[in-house]
């Protein structure tokens, strides 16, 4: 787990930190994790496998449909483009 200094807080931001903490019955320590999670991992974010997930159930793809697309698909190496 990685460990973070912060320097020259001021004493109005630390004052509000601790406040803020108080306030959600937590250390300072624990409340500046919970913000700095919330700030780089917003609930609301786009995750990409479960957007696929989704989709695929919206339109009924099944783990069967998934696999014959797998063995229909084309393995070969891709042949590089010409320019004429």
């Amino acid at each position: 787990m990685a460990a973070v200094t912060i320097r020259n807080l001021s004493e109005e931001a630390h004052r509000a930190l601790k406040v803020r903490a108080a306030q959600h019955n937590r250390s300072a320590e624990a409340e500046m994790r919970a913000i700095l999670e919330a700030a780089v991992r917003p609930e609301g974010r786009l995750r990409l496998g479960t957007a696929l997930s989704e989709m695929s159930r919206k339109i009924g793809l099944a783990n069967a449909d998934v696999e014959a697309l797998e063995q229909a698909r084309d393995t070969r190496p891709a042949e590089p483009m010409h320019v004429a």
